[in-house]
């Protein structure tokens, strides 16, 4: 017979901390945006030191392509990474993303320029930017799902948009370096060697983070599970449940197009497009920061208390009516003020949608292969949408002569994700989850 305090033995433990929980899951994905915001600021001098081709433009949608082949391997890592995660544990498959994020981030860090090496230049960059790819097609699924299942009864939404508002601290992070540098040094020397400095600076964290990521703590969820599926069971599951797959792909290109635009675009677009100065830029998007971080877990509580739907509806259809309008009035005569207005309106869409998207995926995905087609549906919408918002934005002004042209790529998303969530949320009440 089992006695009583054998029994209780068999009870997964619970979470000891879940404010060290959140830091410690969340802070891969500080590196990871730190390092995909310093690739977009730093977009042209990265695009002469490796791309060299006498034109501007060209360097930069070569800069841009590679920046989005990378992320063409999310849904890659989303698939095997992913798998791995919800066979393994959260736990474990999130310290092995992290390792292969770190090798992906010293090679940019450390690879000589097109001059010194020739060819050899952009092709380290691109292996780079693969790995990058690879890891974040699960790291952000993977510290989503792991925030989802240590979360309390009620707080859903609240606690998922921290792996979000992570992100923002790290590109408020790197902002504050890069208007140090600008500060410092000289934009000539910044293009030059300076824009590395950065680099390294993330590098040298990854160490810290390795030693706070060891210490995560496994799910009780996931602990609960009397059977974890393996790989090939995990590869089924998700073919069946494509729909929900391909919906939450269209969901969460609203997010990921706003997101890269008012974070990793900005910098490139206040500078060559609008001629605004880079100190206008990085302060535009430490504001965009800032304020990325408070709107998100505000959409994450008024979705736990009013509902998932009515949230993703509502900011979807503002940003639809919104996005060109508003970019169209920002370049007819471009200013900081102006600038700073829009990007602000966006943060808003951005943070008060992801806030309530996280935690609506996460309720829709199957528990035993969570990770898996929660990741593989971010990692569809990065891909195909959101890492392509730098060139697509890039593609559109050149070849519109439309400064504003960028406005149709958001509004295209917008959308998407008013469509996906009309569909999954069709017939059904607005009433809160409160699992």
């Amino acid at each position: 017979m089992t006695s009583p305090a054998s029994g209780a033995a068999t009870q997964p433990p619970a979470i000891k901390s879940r404010t060290a929980a959140i830091l410690r899951s969340t802070s891969g994905n500080f590196l990871e945006q730190f390092d995909f915001f310093l690739f977009g600021f730093y977009a042209s001098a990265i695009s002469k030191a490796f791309f060299p081709t006498g034109n501007e433009v060209t360097e930069l949608l070569l800069t841009f392509t590679t920046f989005w082949l990378g992320a063409l391997m999310r849904p890659v890592g989303a698939i095997v990474l992913g798998a791995y995660l919800d066979h393994i544990g959260r736990r474990k498959g999130l310290i092995v993303t992290l390792a292969i994020m770190a090798v992906g981030t010293v090679l940019i860090a450390i690879c000589p320029t097109y001059s010194q090496i020739g060819v050899l230049a952009p092709i380290i960059v691109l292996v780079g930017r693969l790995l990058q790819g690879f890891s974040a097609g699960v790291e952000l699924g993977g510290v989503s799902i792991y925030l989802f299942e240590i979360s309390t009864p009620g707080n859903k939404g609240f606690y998922t948009s921290f792996q979000s508002a992570s992100q923002q601290v790290a590109i408020f992070f790197a902002a504050i370096i890069g208007y140090a540098l600008s500060n410092w040094m000289s934009a000539s020397a910044i293009a030059d060697w300076g824009w590395r400095i950065p680099f390294f600076i993330g590098c040298a964290i990854i160490p810290f983070i390795f030693l706070i990521r060891r210490t995560l703590e496994e799910t009780p969820e996931f602990l609960a599970q009397k059977k974890h599926p393996t790989q090939g069971e995990v590869f089924k599951a998700m073919l069946a449940n494509w729909r929900i797959v391909m919906l939450g792909m269209m969901l969460t290109a609203m997010t990921t197009v706003t997101f890269y635009f008012i974070t990793v675009y900005t910098p490139t677009f206040g500078k060559n497009v609008l001629k605004l100065s880079a100190t206008d830029s990085l302060l535009v998007t430490l504001f965009v920061a800032t304020t990325n971080f408070i709107w998100l877990p505000v959409g994450g509580m008024i979705s736990d208390r009013i509902g998932r739907k009515p949230v993703l509806m509502g900011i979807a259809t503002l940003a639809l009516a919104t996005a060109y309008p508003a970019l169209a009035w920002l370049v007819v005569d471009p200013s900081f003020s102006k600038m700073l207005m829009v990007e602000l309106l966006f943060s808003a869409y951005f943070g008060l949608y992801n806030g309530a998207m996280v935690a609506a995926l996460s309720e829709e995905v199957p528990a035993n292969v969570r990770t898996t087609c929660f990741s593989l549906a971010f990692a569809l919408a990065a891909a195909l949408f959101g890492t392509f918002t730098p060139l697509a934005s890039t593609w559109l002004i050149e070849h519109t002569g439309n400064r504003a042209s960028p406005g149709f790529w958001l509004m295209g998303a917008a959308a998407s994700g008013l469509i996906a969530a009309f569909l999954i949320y069709r017939g059904r009440s607005a009433a809160p989850a409160r699992t």
